[in-house]
């Protein structure tokens, strides 16, 4: 629901750093809680995007190519234009598994270590992009793998079916 507030512009709306408010292929950045915009070196902002079906990584095709290079591209044009901070200077990915299940985008600064920026959870977004561009259901075919704490629910799950 936090997130359908945000977009529907219930909550936060005053945090909004960009929108493109394309149905389709539009999001919002706005900063991640995380980060209190007092310094650059933990800079930490989310792009949520406009469109509600696609939940994660898995749901990604090259129908969501045009979504995926706006989100790419307008993000860094806005963190440049607001904070001065150059897209050479961020790191952009998605998580697998997500913290929540609405498409959402990570940029944070470069240099600073976010939870769950490391290669067992991020999925850059560049990166994706050209995978998906090369096959088109990338992320449907490809095994993933992700960490899982040992008290979360998932893990307790793929414990009781003897996958771990």
């Amino acid at each position: 629901q936090w997130v359908y507030n945000i977009l529907e512009k219930k909550a936060e709306a005053d945090r909004i750093v960009h929108e493109n408010p394309d149905p389709s292929n539009g999001f919002v950045l706005v900063p991640d809680l995380k980060w209190n915009q007092n310094q650059l070196d933990d800079l930490y902002l989310i792009a949520l995007v406009h469109r509600r079906e696609i939940k994660s990584l898995r749901d990604l095709t090259a129908e969501h190519l045009p979504l995926l290079r706006n989100v790419l591209q307008e993000g860094k044009e806005a963190i440049v234009k607001r904070f001065g901070v150059p897209g050479s200077q961020l790191r952009i990915y998605l998580h697998y598994q997500p913290s929540y299940y609405h498409l959402h985008v990570h940029f944070t600064a470069l240099g600073y270590d976010a939870p769950g920026s490391s290669v067992e959870r991020a999925h850059l977004l560049a990166d994706v992009i050209d995978n998906l561009a090369m096959d088109s259901m990338y992320y449907q075919k490809r095994a993933l793998t992700f960490p899982l704490r040992a008290d979360e629910p998932l893990f307790k799950k793929f414990q009781e079916a003897g996958k771990v």
